[in-house]
């Protein structure tokens, strides 16, 4: 015992020559980015984000869905997802420190793996094994793909419980209860890391059995016959052998217990393009089972052809006991059966050396092999991680078998010393595959084109690239190698909708449709399908309803959604968003009701539902809700701006604090949208902050360089702070984008014809404006000042007697007139006036003012409520925005009105002056 544990004892130079190597394999996956399943494990999983809760990660699958609903994977790995989160907490989602600690961890289980070896080999065998462990390239899988890291964790604390446990032999074959106790506790943490962890309890009891009490198969079953037929009692060691594997097997029951009540007894739902053999009929299920288990080792021992996902048709089914696979099953189960028959019939360290590499190999794949439920995969290259421990101990006991052949021993050091090198070049080469999405799935194809999931992936990965027509074209690939795989025509017509070929769109979509089984009365629906398929349903309903006419016949296929999953939260999202669509807000708000039903924790349920109040005009309920949706999530973009909007519109000063803190955070969130920018400086203008706004305008402005109602509102600002001449260059950009922009012709041709005198420049603007818009009684009016200031009395005259039609209740255009009547009468002219006028006196060079533009309080604000439903995928997370321009709101009627009034005012001053008063 001393000589083992002296011989287990690990010194740094060997940490540092495996911390080296694991270094030199692996140092290019940290410029790897987040591919495959990361995207759901990492970039769409809000348990990483620091306002979840912690205990949600205790709550909810490997992928952030609750266990309790039937879409979960039921994957309970809540501390391989607390690394994660940690991550996040220091890098947020930048790849560099996930793929970090994977190489981290990597090197660790490397390190311990080499302790291990060394209870059953010699030290330089087990540095070999060490070594060939890693750089084997099988862990490219497990150590560059971040999800992988549930592997790795659990595979410390594996290697860990089982150190652990081979201390609990004290003096005398007693019991040492401390290191039996740490073991179980190590496992449940290994469990809680992946589910796998569990096994090593099953690698203890052969340890103890096997090597720690050094029974043989023969003779243990000739000590139980002899028991058995009384000839004697049962010996004092394996008494206490007995007692060691009750309470380790007692413990493993109770942590199984836990773990099926986390999972509420509930199995994950696959569909048969997961793993094909598991819904197909005797033998052909056994034989392709049963054929697995070589593929998967000659893996292990060939690891040329990696791909990174092995299902649907990349194994073809064994449908026959004539199909020649069958051979290499056979001769897979006779090598190991030899295997298993040497080291448990014979004594000696060769046979337990055996006996414990296939133990690591056999008894961690368990849970991945289907013999007890089926599995969501056909292969996976991550699970092998810890039986390929098993592999390395076997290659380096071999190794050491042929090195004591002195015949042989110089071709094994070179053997060796290529195997190490061309696995090591190997998982350097192979990293790069998972560089990205597209260099992942290319490389995957160049092993298997007949996995319809690969040509969806680089679909995928190209159309993330807004790269439409190439995704299409693999996408079609996917329906042509499986022709009844729906998710491939639903990507079909996604892709067809966004080169805005609708009539295919809806083909594809239908054929998808047709492809989903029927209802059957009495049968579970949902037993027998993804959920995810049934979005189509959502997605043909989102491209019929762009057509008005269609309306019902989208709201009809959204009910069929719901009737076959009553429990289908995206139905209710998406058809609450079409009867707001048809104006039916009462109907809305029932359907988004219904879906919180399902997910009160959702924040964007919460904020589709203050869209709707503010259908009903019920501002007070829509901020309330907008507030909750902020609880939930307080950086929800759209929940912040449309509050702050909300806020700023109500009128209320004490709001205005709150309205301008939740910009500034929806600006944070998206610094390169302008509608943060220009609603703060309209918030500053309210705030009467001249300065401040300015900035923000510009900002805004500077992002979007025609940004209509920045441009027009910052030169409005400019025109009421008496820097009429900075807001000309604003008001020609303006008009340079939109000629048309009457507001802008106004102001512009105030300021031409108050500030700079320019009559004809005035003019011009004025008469584009009336070009435009003939009964604009604010250009009319103006344009009769400019031919007051032309001296054109009669053309003035002429001019204001059709304004006044146009607006007869307007008194300053009543008296504009008879200014102008009076002017006529005393410069003499003979002709009779249009309409009879008090012959008053005025002074040569009187001035007519112009209608002061400073009435217009600002440009309808854009994007002021975002009606957005916002639906999310595995593959795919897209955000749209409707945006709508309000009518102006009664506070800005009043500002208007206030500034209408004292303008007049200044009107009544003015023709004082002018009467000579």
């Amino acid at each position: 015992k001393v000589l083992v544990e002296k011989m287990a004892d690990i010194n740094l130079k060997e940490v540092t020559l495996i911390v080296g190597v694991v270094t030199a394999c692996y140092w290019n996956s940290l410029f790897c980015g987040f591919v495959f399943d990361d995207v759901s494990a990492i970039l769409d999983n809000k348990d990483l984000h620091p306002s979840t809760p912690l205990k949600t990660l205790f709550q909810n699958d490997f992928w952030g869905t609750p266990m309790s609903e039937e879409r979960s994977h039921k994957s309970y790995r809540p501390l391989t997802v607390l690394t994660f989160r940690l991550n996040y907490l220091f890098s947020e989602l930048k790849p560099m420190s996930y793929h970090l600690l994977n190489m981290i961890f990597h090197a660790v289980v490397s390190v311990i793996f080499l302790k291990v070896c060394k209870l059953f080999l010699d030290n330089r065998s087990s540095m070999i094994a060490a070594l060939l462990f890693a750089v084997h390239p099988i862990h490219t899988e497990a150590v560059t793909g971040v999800v992988g890291r549930a592997e790795i964790l659990s595979s410390i604390f594996f290697l860990a419980a089982f150190l652990s446990y081979t201390k609990s032999k004290g003096p005398d074959n007693t019991i040492a209860w401390t290191p039996i106790a740490l073991t179980v506790f190590l496992v449940a943490v290994a469990t809680l890391c992946k589910e796998q962890g569990i096994t090593v309890v099953g690698i203890c009891c052969v340890y103890e059995v096997f090597i720690a009490q050094g029974y043989t198969l023969p003779l243990l079953c000739s000590t139980a016959g002899q028991f058995l037929r009384g000839k004697s009692n049962i010996p004092f060691s394996m008494l206490q052998t007995l007692i060691k594997l009750i309470v380790l097997m007692f413990s493993t029951l109770l942590l199984v217990v836990i773990r099926v009540q986390v999972i509420q007894s509930q199995l994950p739902v696959f569909t048969r393009f997961d793993n094909p053999a598991a819904v197909s009929p005797t033998p052909t299920r056994q034989l392709t089972f049963n054929y697995l288990l070589p593929v998967n080792a000659w893996l292990l021992l060939n690891p040329s052809e990696l791909c990174c996902d092995w299902t649907m048709g990349t194994i073809p089914l064994i449908e026959s006991f004539l199909d020649i696979r069958n051979l290499a099953t056979f001769a897979f189960f006779c090598f190991l059966g030899a295997l298993g028959i040497f080291s448990l019939r014979y004594p000696g360290d060769s046979s337990k050396t055996v006996l414990m590499a296939l133990c690591l190999m056999a008894l961690p794949f368990i849970p991945a092999s289907n013999l007890f439920f089926p599995v969501g995969f056909v292969v996976a290259e991550r699970v092998l991680y810890v039986p390929s421990m098993g592999f390395c101990i076997l290659v380096a006991h071999g190794w050491q078998k042929i090195l004591n052949k002195s015949v042989f021993k110089k071709l094994s050091w070179v053997c060796l010393s290529m195997v190490l090198l061309t696995h090591a070049l190997k998982t350097l080469h192979r990293n790069w595959d998972w560089e990205s999405e597209y260099t992942l799935f290319m490389s995957a194809l160049k092993v298997n084109k007949n996995n319809a999931k690969l040509w969806n992936n680089v679909g995928h990965a190209l159309e993330n690239e807004k790269n439409f027509e190439r995704a299409l074209k693999y996408f079609l690939q996917a329906t042509h190698v499986q022709p009844d795989d729906i998710g491939a025509h639903m990507n079909v017509g996604r892709t067809y909708k966004n080169l805005n070929r609708t009539r295919e769109a809806e083909e594809s979509y239908m054929m998808a449709k047709s492809l989903m089984p029927q209802i059957i009365p009495g049968k579970k629906y949902a037993a027998r399908i993804a959920p995810n398929h049934l979005n189509v349903y959502i997605n043909l309903a989102n491209l019929i309803r762009a057509n008005e006419s269609r309306l019902e016949e989208a709201d009809q296929l959204y009910r069929q959604a719901i009737s076959m999953r009553p429990d289908f939260k995206q139905a209710y999202i998406s058809r609450g968003e079409l009867l707001l669509k048809m104006n039916k807000p009462l109907k809305a708000k029932e359907a988004y009701l219904k879906a919180l039903e399902l997910d009160r924790n959702n924040a964007d349920l919460w904020y589709n539902l203050a869209i709707v109040y503010i259908e009903l005009k019920e501002p007070n309920e829509a901020l309330r809700n907008f507030n909750h949706a902020l609880e939930l999530n307080p950086k929800h973009k759209l929940a912040l701006f449309n509050s702050a909007i909300l806020m700023q519109e109500s009128g209320e000063v004490k709001l205005r604090p709150e309205a301008r803190k939740r910009l500034l955070n929806y600006v944070n969130e998206e610094p390169q949208d302008a509608n943060g920018y220009f609603n703060l400086g309209m918030l500053a203008m309210d705030d009467k902050k001249d300065t401040e706004a300015e900035i923000w305008m510009k900002k805004a402005i500077k992002l979007q360089a025609d940004f209509r109602s920045a441009l027009f509102n910052l030169a409005l600002l400019y025109s009421q702070t008496a820097k009429e001449l900075k807001a000309l260059p604003i008001l020609e950009e303006l008009l340079r984008y939109y000629p048309d922009h009457i507001k802008g012709l106004i102001l512009k041709g105030d300021i031409l014809m108050n500030q700079k005198k320019d009559i004809l420049g005035a003019k011009k603007c004025f008469e584009k404006i009336l070009e435009m818009d003939p009964s604009n009684v604010q250009g009319k009016h103006n344009l009769c000042v400019v031919y007051f200031e032309e001296k054109d009395l009669l053309k003035a005259e002429k001019c204001l007697v059709e304004t006044l039609a146009l607006a007869p209740h307007e008194e300053y255009i009543q008296r504009h007139l008879s200014i102008v009547r009076d002017k006529i009468s005393s410069s003499g002219f003979v002709e009779q006036p249009v309409f009879p006028a008090d012959k008053t006196s005025g002074e040569e060079g009187d001035k007519l003012p112009a209608e002061n533009i400073k009435e217009i309080r600002s440009e309808s604000r854009p994007t002021q409520i975002m009606k957005t439903i916002e639906s999310k995928s595995k593959k795919q997370l897209a955000k749209n925005a409707d945006k709508e321009t309000p009518q102006k709101t009664t506070k800005d009627i009043k500002e208007i009105e206030k500034k209408r009034v004292a303008a007049l005012k200044r009107l009544e001053e003015i023709e004082r002056i002018l009467n000579g008063e």
